[in-house]
Formats: structure tokens, C-alpha cells, sequence
């Protein structure tokens, strides 16, 4: 097996903080390389500096194709392959009634969570089809608001739904060159984009309700199962979430 230092090869995007931080170092931990993307070179170094010999920060515009690919092209110039891509990176919009949402916002939104989505399973694609041995995993961060939304989300939840879509074809496409493509669904993890729900966010029926929340530690780990599963299995959908909030029954 080609493999430099002997080592499986992650990378992941959106690494800098949250649910991607949490992931890159559970990896590390576990003997991974990662490789680290996102777009703050200060915040990467941190991370990089916590995974202690194992990570390598690779600054990265997910929204930029040209960007995604030197991200794949310097991961195996560096070490040799890439057998994992978490899919993380996304960002959200402001919580406003639909006519009033900027439509640049909007576009935003769809270029990172959509598109940057797909420049990087597409990339994966070209490196681990040609990589010896072939194949690899692709775990997309999808949502629990791939399922359900919350008012006024509409470009979050429309592209966690779109990101549904690509997980299922691209599992389905993958499966010819031994590339395993499942979807890690998160709900209130504690992290800076979910930490307002600890002081009360808007309900379908209106009110404003504090939401439990769980340590993102959690979903670093669930990152990590899927990531060690034998390319033979494939976990599809994986829902994380915290244990009490409110998502399962009628809202």
C-alpha cells in the first residue's frame, strides 16, 4: 500500500473550530494525518499545534474550485494519498422571513454549503480513483435540517436538503471504485454557530425555548467511528444529536 509514514490520510474542511476541529483532532489522535482547511490561516495553526505532529494547515477557499483542488494536490504531494474527506465546511444566514433575506446572502450560503460541497467530493473522486490501492470514504456533513427546518432558514435548510442528494449519488457512483460516501447529521452541538440555542431560539409554534445541547467532543468521535469502518461497510446516515432537544415528535 502506498502510504507515507504508514499513516491513513484525512483531510477535513471547515477545520479551524467547531464540529471540523473536533473531527481533525479525534482523527489525529487516532494516528490520522489531516490535513486542515479552512480560511484562517492563525485559527488552522492552533488547531494544527493541538494535533501535535499530525496535521498540516492548508488555507483553503472552499467556495474557489482552483482552491479545493491545490488543497488535494498538496495533501498528496505531501503524503501520498487521501483515504478520508470530511465535508464539513458551511456557513449559515441570518434568521429573517424569506422576502427579506440579502440576496447575497442567499448565494453565499449555496456556494459553500452546495458548491463548495461538491468541488470537494469531486476532487476526492479524482484523487481516490487514481490513488493504489483505490478508494477511500467521503463523509458529508449534512444536518438534522436535512430532515427538518427551523423558521426562517430557508438557505441553510434547502442546501442541507441538497446535501442529502449528493451524499446518496455520490455513494451510489463510488461504489465501482471502492469509495464509501455516508452523511454524519448533527444536532446542537455545542460550538460557536449553536451556542445561541443555549439562550433561547424561535419554535414552529412561535415561542422561544432554550435547547439542550451536547459537548462536540461527541460528534468528533462519531466522525472517528465512521472513518475507521472497513471500506466493505458503509454507515449511509448517522444522527447525532443531543438527547433532549427538540426535534423527534411533534413541534
Amino acid at each position: 500500500m502506498d502510504r507515507k509514514n504508514g499513516s491513513r490520510i484525512a483531510i477535513v474542511t471547515g477545520a479551524g473550530s467547531g464540529v471540523g476541529k473536533a473531527a481533525a483532532l479525534a482523527l489525529a489522535r487516532d494516528g490520522w494525518r489531516v490535513a486542515l482547511a479552512g480560511r484562517r490561516q492563525d485559527a488552522l495553526d492552533a488547531v494544527a499545534k493541538e494535533g501535535a505532529g499530525q496535521c498540516l494547515a492548508v488555507p483553503t477557499d472552499v467556495t474557489d474550485p482552483a482552491s479545493v483542488t491545490a488543497l488535494f494536490d498538496r495533501t498528496v504531494a505531501e503524503w501520498g494519498r487521501v483515504d478520508l474527506l470530511f465535508n464539513n465546511a458551511g456557513i449559515g444566514a441570518p434568521a429573517v422571513p424569506i422576502d427579506e433575506l440579502p440576496l447575497e446572502k442567499w448565494k453565499a450560503v449555496v456556494d459553500t454549503n452546495l458548491n463548495g460541497m461538491f468541488y470537494a467530493i469531486r476532487e476526492a473522486f479524482r484523487v481516490m480513483k487514481a490513488q493504489s490501492p483505490q478508494g477511500g470514504r467521503i463523509i458529508n456533513n449534512g444536518s438534522i435540517s436535512a430532515y427538518a427546518p427551523r423558521p426562517m432558514s430557508i438557505a441553510y435548510t434547502a442546501t442541507k436538503h441538497a446535501v442529502s442528494g449528493l451524499t446518496k449519488t455520490a455513494s451510489l457512483d463510488g461504489r465501482k471504485h471502492d469509495i464509501a460516501v455516508g452523511q454524519i447529521d448533527i444536532g446542537n452541538a455545542l460550538t460557536e454557530l449553536a451556542a445561541r440555542m443555549g439562550s433561547g431560539v424561535p419554535q414552529a409554534n412561535g415561542e422561544i425555548a432554550v435547547e439542550p445541547l451536547m459537548d462536540v467532543d461527541v460528534v468528533g468521535q462519531s466522525v472517528l467511528y465512521m472513518a475507521n469502518l472497513p471500506l466493505e461497510a458503509n454507515v449511509l446516515f448517522h444522527t447525532v444529536m443531543a438527547t433532549k432537544m427538540p426535534f423527534v415528535g411533534r413541534g
